[in-house]
């Protein structure tokens, strides 16, 4: 433990981040004191503008600045596609491909019992809300395709079914540019099961 208590506590924060343990802490606290004390003081005061301003899309629980996020006030849309996803970085990786221009759903997680985390933690209950209002027409899965997200899809599936809306998945398989040789059995199983018509 260090006899300077500032330094400690700036690499018990920068620890909070995921995937950084004690040595990466320690490096980037000490890059940031020794080299770069102009990045810190940007970092710090872009970290609290950002938890100041940001707060949740009232309507889709995505990132933004105001209660309708950018993608739910824009009346370019198509209000009848709604696309669920676990994740604010899933929305984003989704939309940047520009081949999706329906309305969206944010997790904030997924369903996993032995977390803690049920129905009620991810806001199901505003999801069926925004099924009931009669407007959508096809929901499209799209969390991802571990042992949870398969587990949440499946319950927001019979949820959307009880309501006569369209549920689909995204489709799975070998990725563009991928190797045969260099994918994994689960992979190449799905790729194999999901084909379609050439």
């Amino acid at each position: 433990m260090s006899d300077i208590p500032a330094l400690e506590a700036l690499k018990q924060a920068l620890r909070r981040l995921p995937g950084v343990g004690p040595k990466s802490a320690q490096r980037m606290a000490f890059h940031l004191l020794e080299r770069d004390r102009e990045g810190a003081r940007l970092l710090a005061q872009s970290l609290t503008n950002a938890v100041e301003r940001v707060i949740q899309c009232r309507r889709c629980n995505n990132f933004g600045e105001s209660e309708l996020c950018g993608i739910c006030s824009s009346p370019r849309r198509d209000v009848s596609l709604l696309c669920v996803v676990e994740s604010p970085a899933d929305l984003v990786s989704l939309d940047q491909a520009g081949v999706y221009n329906g309305m969206y759903f944010v997790l904030m997680g997924r369903l996993s019992p032995l977390d803690g985390i049920g129905p009620e933690e991810l806001g199901l209950d505003r999801l069926e809300a925004l099924l009931d209002q009669g407007e959508i027409k096809e929901v499209v899965l799209a969390t991802n395709l571990t042992v949870e997200g398969e587990a949440t899809a499946h319950y927001i599936t019979d949820l959307v079914r009880r309501r006569n809306i369209r549920a689909t998945r995204i489709a799975y398989g070998v990725p563009v540019g991928g190797e045969l040789e260099y994918t994994d059995r689960s992979t190449l199983a799905r790729a194999l099961s999901g084909r379609r018509e050439a």
